[in-house]
């Protein structure tokens, strides 16, 4: 399903330039849950940015069944995005004025689906959300900010979900919460690549890569 080619990524700061990642060579198929575990500053975020179409390599390809993303124009990289990929951040990333149900149906915005609500209010009912639908952020516990983040990265139904360091924040119970909703992804054909430092998502991986100082330990 994916395919990295020498994937390399250099920043360009004050005191000089960071290779954060350092020609990474990686294929991981359909269907599986992968663990991307390293210390912080090992690579880890700047690898899902890249897979996730959202940050361009200074050097190397991202295949996405054959694909190559990065030789798309940007509008066309988008709706790619949008439609195969979805994204879970440590920070949740939800928009404070929105409802859970709003922000949830935020990831429609790209994809034209006319049963997105249904589909929300759905997914929303299977992370255990239905009663929190109208409630804003502040009125969440970190765990149920997660699931509402998780619910937003299903709706579109991806093919793959990237999740960076999704249980950072987050309490063992909750963690292993968050964890099985991935699984359960994974287990209906889904494909997962989680970045994490902890050793909890190892217990569900089907595989776990190591990152260190931006290489394939």
């Amino acid at each position: 399903m994916l395919v990295l080619e020498n994937l390399t990524k250099t920043y360009r700061m004050p005191a000089g330039e960071v290779r954060a990642l350092d020609h990474v060579n990686l294929e991981i198929g359909q269907g599986e849950f992968v663990a991307v575990c390293g210390p912080s500053g090992s690579g880890k975020t700047t690898l899902l940015m890249m897979v996730a179409a959202m940050l361009r390599p200074s050097s190397g390809t991202v295949w996405f069944e054959d694909r190559a993303i990065y030789d798309m124009a940007g509008p066309v990289r988008a709706r790619f995005r949008a439609k195969n990929i979805g994204f879970v951040f440590q920070m949740f990333h939800l928009v404070p004025y929105l409802n859970v149900l709003e922000n949830v149906l935020l990831a429609a915005a790209v994809v034209h689906r006319p049963d997105g609500k249904v589909q929300a209010r759905a997914l929303l009912q299977r992370l255990g959300l239905e009663h929190r639908i109208g409630h804003r952020p502040s009125a969440l516990s970190a765990g149920e900010k997660q699931r509402t983040a998780i619910a937003r990265a299903l709706l579109n139904r991806p093919k793959l979900i990237l999740a960076d360091e999704p249980t950072g924040n987050l309490d063992p119970d909750n963690t292993r919460c968050v964890l099985r909703h991935l699984q359960d992804f994974q287990k209906e054909g889904g494909t997962v690549i989680v970045a994490t430092h902890g050793p909890a998502a190892r217990e569900f991986a089907t595989r776990t890569i190591q990152l260190r100082d931006g290489r394939l330990a």
